[in-house]
C-alpha cells in the first residue's frame, strides 16, 4: 500500500507555488471535503500556496462492523482510549511522508510545507510531522487526539522541537471528545512543544471563525520562514 502515491485534489494559487499545505480529511470522507475551506482561509495572494487534499485508502474499520471506507488507519474501539491499529496508522505516515517528498521534488522547500488534519487525519498528521527527518513549516489539527503518544515520544526528531502547532477543537464534540483535545496539548507540552490551543463552540466541524484565524496563522508562519530564508 506504501508504494502507490496517495490521489489527491489538488488546489493551486494564482501565481507559482512556494508553499504547501497538505490537509489530511476524516474518516468515511475524501480529499474533497476540505477543498472547499480554502477561501475561507482568506490567504493574500502574496503567500501562494498549493493546497494538498489526499484521499485516504479504503480499508475495513472495525467500529463500522468491518465495512471498507476510506480510512487512514483502522480504529478498533470507540471508547475514550481509541484502540487503533497503530500498523495501517504507520503506512499513512509513509504515504504523506512521499506526498511531503513529491512536494520538496516541485521545488517547495521543506521549511515552508506545513502538515494539517481533521479528525482521524489529524492523528496521521501528528505523527507525520513530529517524526520527520528535515525541518517542516508548521502542523495543524483540528478536532483530533494523539493516537501515537508513546511512539512519537521515541521516534520524534528533533529538527521539529521547535514546529509551530495550531490546534483547534469544538466543546461540543460528541465525536472526539474535547478532552481528548486538551490531552493532546498537554502531551505536547510535555515533549517540549508550545502549541497554541483554540476552543470553538461548534461540534464535530470546522467554522468559518476557525478558518478565518488559521489562515492568519498560516499567513504569519510563511511570513516568517520567507524572512529567515
Amino acid at each position: 500500500m506504501t508504494d502507490t502515491q496517495l490521489p489527491a485534489v489538488v488546489v493551486e494559487p494564482n501565481a507559482d507555488a512556494d508553499a504547501a499545505v497538505i490537509w489530511l480529511h476524516g474518516l468515511g470522507a475524501s480529499g474533497h471535503d476540505f477543498e472547499q475551506a480554502v477561501p475561507f482561509l482568506n490567504l493574500p495572494a502574496s503567500d501562494r500556496v498549493r493546497f494538498v487534499f489526499p484521499h485516504a485508502p479504503v480499508r475495513p474499520v472495525t467500529i463500522n462492523n468491518g465495512w471498507p471506507m476510506p480510512a487512514w488507519y483502522d480504529i478498533l474501539s470507540i471508547d475514550i482510549e481509541r484502540k487503533i491499529d497503530e500498523v495501517s496508522l504507520l503506512e499513512s505516515v509513509a504515504q504523506v511522508n512521499a506526498l511531503i517528498q513529491q512536494q520538496i521534488d516541485q521545488g517547495i522547500k521543506p521549511e515552508r510545507i506545513i502538515l494539517a488534519g481533521f479528525s482521524q487525519g489529524g492523528a496521521v498528521a501528528y505523527h507525520a510531522a513530529l517524526c520527520y527527518p528535515q525541518r517542516l513549516g508548521g502542523l495543524i489539527v483540528l478536532s483530533t487526539y494523539i493516537a501515537t503518544a508513546e511512539r512519537i515520544k521515541r521516534e520524534k526528531m528533533a529538527v521539529n522541537d521547535r514546529l509551530p502547532i495550531w490546534l483547534a477543537h469544538g466543546v461540543m464534540d460528541d465525536v472526539v471528545p474535547h478532552s481528548l483535545g486538551e490531552q493532546a496539548v498537554l502531551e505536547l507540552e510535555k515533549m517540549g512543544y508550545e502549541p497554541e490551543w483554540h476552543n470553538y463552540p461548534i461540534a464535530h466541524e470546522v467554522s468559518p471563525e476557525e478558518l478565518n484565524e488559521l489562515g492568519h496563522w498560516i499567513t504569519q508562519i510563511l511570513e516568517h520562514k520567507e524572512s529567515i530564508a
